[in-house]
């Protein structure tokens, strides 16, 4: 619903020049930027049979083009537009829409989201958890800043916005063995205290505005065909390249800091379902979603099952070993099975068996190459 207050003369003496507003009292907002006079609008509702348009920002990330692939073949591949302030590769450039953003540009979201007539956005833009230590204020400009934006362009044009948060949202005062939904949320990262605003405001934005608001709190991603990108479960990732290229991983975090985590498909599957959740049966707006916890130990032990010969050292960062000593062990993600029938199918050996076979079977042909 757009905030724009629609007004006719009501019949009274022309002296008194009165004015009433055509929509009940009930139905009248007021937007938290103001829309410019001479703005273009274009309807962008949809119905139950009608495919959303979906725009996803900072497209070029983990998650970003997996969760392209997979709205592509459910919506069309048209329907679907990637954006992000880099240049993409080819082999995603040719692959579907793709569209220079800039979050901190207002003015070029709005002209994204009219042109195209977004209805869905998937706000990905973020700098995780290590890099945003090295870089606060860049980290606080693109997770808060731009998550303002963003939330602006959604309740002026109705979108259904879905924005991750993380097991960084929480600190070392929450309760760790499982974390609850809801509990105490004290992080001691700009990544973990963007995350905690960006849930309390798009529940804000929900109650005060009337936002379709949707946040999952990620665990841990592992994804085969994405680099690490700064977070610190991304060992976790980086084990399996160099468990299939070299056969040892140095690790920097403990043998035994327990974690949350989720296998790249589980995850991208979690979020087309919480967002095709019928609205009526959303008992919260910010849901745990996990699938299995394990420790580099316990996934190094895996690994050996499947490459005899591996080797793992430990070489422990103390930032990230104080990052992960805040975070949960353990997700209690229970609410999300209750209400959306949420249901992971990748447990630790089904994980170690996908990654190994991707990267085992890139690494052969690079070395048949």
């Amino acid at each position: 619903m757009l905030f724009i207050r629609m007004l006719r003369r009501v019949g009274l003496s022309p002296a008194c020049g009165c004015w009433t507003p055509i929509l009940p009292v009930r139905f009248l907002g007021i937007s938290p930027r103001q829309i410019p006079a001479d703005a273009n609008f274009h309807s962008a509702s949809f119905s139950d049979t009608d495919h959303p348009r979906v725009l996803i920002t900072g497209g070029l990330g983990q998650l970003g083009v997996g969760l392209a692939n997979l709205l592509r073949k459910r919506f069309g591949k048209d329907s679907v537009i990637l954006s992000d302030i880099r240049k993409p590769p080819d082999h995603v450039f040719h692959s579907g829409p793709f569209i220079y953003s800039d979050i901190l540009d207002y003015k070029n979201l709005r002209e994204i989201v009219v042109n195209n007539r977004i209805t869905w956005l998937f706000h990905y833009s973020a700098l995780l958890s290590a890099i945003g230590e090295a870089n606060v204020s860049l980290a606080r400009a693109v997770n808060i800043t731009g998550l303002h934006n963003i939330l602006d362009v959604a309740v002026e044009h109705n979108l259904r916005l879905f924005v991750p948060s993380t097991i960084g949202a929480f600190g070392p005062t929450s309760p760790r063995n499982p974390t609850p939904d809801l509990c105490i949320q004290r992080p001691r990262t700009i990544y973990g205290v963007s995350k905690v605003h960006a849930e309390l405001m798009g529940e804000y934005y929900h109650y005060r505005y009337g936002l379709d608001f949707r946040c999952l709190r990620y665990p841990g991603i592992i994804s085969a065909d994405s680099q690490p990108g700064g977070g610190t479960t991304d060992y976790a990732v980086q084990i399996f390249h160099d468990a299939t290229k070299h056969g040892k991983f140095e690790c920097n975090l403990e043998a035994r800091t327990r974690l949350p985590m989720m296998y790249i498909d589980d995850c991208l599957r979690a979020t087309l379902e919480v967002m095709e959740a019928p609205a009526e049966s959303l008992s919260m707006r910010t849901y745990n979603v996990s699938a299995m916890s394990f420790t580099p130990e316990e996934l190094a032990q895996e690994v050996l099952k499947h490459v005899p010969e591996f080797q793992i050292t430990y070489n422990v960062d103390a930032v990230r070993q104080a990052i992960a000593d805040g975070w949960p062990m353990n997700f209690d993600d229970s609410n999300a099975r209750k209400d959306w029938g949420w249901k992971h199918d990748f447990d630790l050996p089904e994980l170690v068996t996908a990654m190994l076979n991707f990267h085992g079977s890139e690494t052969r042909v690079a070395q048949a190459n």
